[in-house]
């Protein structure tokens, strides 16, 4: 509106990104709301784009419709799995089930996964040791990250003292602080 009659709105700024377009003629704009400009006091999410409470409330119920179908799915598969491992054979052919794998995977199937997830795990904890040093080795105790105390703090003229800046604590003054009977 204010565009066509060549007057330009004190609120809008020329941005210097601009949007992707085929059409030559089009600035990009970034408006600036006055806060003394409020026709009522509810803001309308149109003018600034999605809050994002309403893209996590949004993405929240797309992921809960997703993660139920899934869980109805794995829920399904087990009942059938418990109904092919328990029931008799003479049962399954009475429902028409004729082909199905053998009772040997009834056992087997959650054996191996139980494996695979102790292995797993045992794996993880291996490499966690693996890749921690030794506790005689100097990194355990001084590093990149270390940060020695300063020895100069300058004092002031009242009582009060400053706050000393962070650092680390000194290995023998942690086991004196631990180990020294008092």
């Amino acid at each position: 509106m204010l565009e066509d009659k060549g007057w330009e709105d004190p609120r809008s700024v020329n941005s210097p990104r601009r949007i992707l377009s085929f059409s030559k003629n089009r600035k990009a704009t970034v408006f600036f709301p006055d806060p003394d400009d409020r026709d009522s006091g509810f803001g309308v999410s149109g003018d600034q784009g999605p809050k994002t409470s309403e893209v996590y409330g949004f993405v929240g119920s797309i992921t809960t419709v997703v993660a139920t179908g899934l869980a109805i799915l794995i829920f399904k598969k087990l009942v059938l799995f418990l109904v092919w491992a328990y029931l008799p054979e003479h049962w399954l052919h009475s429902l028409g089930i004729v082909y199905y794998p053998s009772r040997y995977w009834a056992l087997a199937a959650p054996a191996y996964a139980m494996m695979t997830i102790a292995l797993a795990v045992g794996f993880y904890i291996g490499l966690n040791f693996l890749a921690t040093p030794p506790p005689t080795s100097f990194s355990m105790i001084y590093d990149e990250f270390t940060r020695e105390p300063l020895r100069n703090v300058p004092s002031t003229d009242n009582d009060e003292q400053p706050i000393e800046p962070i650092s680390d604590i000194r290995i023998d003054q942690i086991n004196v602080l631990m180990f020294n009977p008092r």
